[in-house]
């Protein structure tokens, strides 16, 4: 498979993306596609990016269907991205709930890739409680890729991974040494349950929430998806819940149900009061 796709090719795959997991592909992503299909095209027998197109449009073609939307979703990740969310989470979300003596905290990491958002919240939360006893959070991650959720589930990361905004000192106590692996330390692991989930799906199922982290994940939808995404994340969040997005992103345009807090160290979004 080479980079060099015709113009309806290309929108054909264009229009299977968006339509099955809601992610549009720009324009000028004609090498993002070659890289990340080239491996599973050659290995199914496939020539050319209309004929993926064709079999993904078959309803035989289901295992092919997940391969696909795996390799286009599957994005790097590191510990502790942008470092001020945590310190938001912490020092203002954290201490709000504190002040309403509220010790149960659930969170949700949306689109939580391999796992280093949701492990890195449990260890954010892990030193909020050494000073705050009795203070306890639940973590709910999600992610569309079925082999991306398994890799979190074990939790296993090699020194390049863990050399990703990770410090000596957090790596020290969160981390042990298994074979020429790392893997995230049992308590921390605790606090984290994994599921599946499509994010235009219902999120009626994971119930209600105190904290969304949907960060660098709405930029890879349209604007009708990123409407419909935002108001059911207000309606899965707890009164007056907080929702924190990556650094280049805003909702004022797509919802009006959030208001901006600013905080020291950045920015959140909080559930308006009606």
């Amino acid at each position: 498979m080479t980079t060099s796709f015709t113009p309806d090719e290309y929108k054909n795959f264009q229009n299977f993306l968006e339509q099955a997991c809601g992610i549009v592909l720009g324009d000028n992503k004609h090498y993002l596609v070659s890289s990340r299909l080239s491996r599973l095209m050659r290995e199914n027998s496939i020539a050319s990016l209309q004929d993926l197109v064709t079999q993904l449009n078959r309803s035989i073609s289901a295992p092919l269907r997940t391969q696909v939307i795996e390799a286009m979703t599957t994005n790097e990740t590191l510990w502790f991205r942008d470092t001020y969310p945590f310190e938001v989470l912490t020092k203002t979300i954290f201490d709000e709930y504190k002040k309403d003596r509220k010790q149960n905290v659930r969170i949700w990491s949306a689109a939580c890739s391999s796992g280093q958002e949701p492990y890195s919240i449990s260890m954010a939360a892990d030193e909020y409680a050494m000073h705050n006893p009795g203070f306890r959070i639940d973590v709910t991650a999600t992610d569309i890729s079925q082999a991306i959720l398994s890799e979190a589930r074990e939790a296993k990361y090699d020194a390049l991974a863990l050399a990703r905004g990770l410090s000596e000192e957090r790596k020290r106590r969160y981390f042990s040494a298994i074979g020429n692996q790392w893997q995230v330390n049992a308590n921390i692991r605790s606090r984290v349950k994994f599921r599946e989930l499509n994010l235009l799906q219902s999120y009626t199922a994971l119930s209600k929430f105190d904290v969304i982290f949907c960060r660098n994940v709405l930029i890879y939808f349209s604007a009708a998806s990123k409407t419909d995404i935002l108001n059911r994340m207000a309606d899965a969040l707890n009164s007056r819940g907080f929702l924190m997005l990556g650094a280049s992103e805003s909702i004022a345009q797509y919802c009006d149900r959030f208001e901006m807090v600013r905080a020291s160290t950045g920015v959140v979004y909080r559930l308006k009061a009606y």
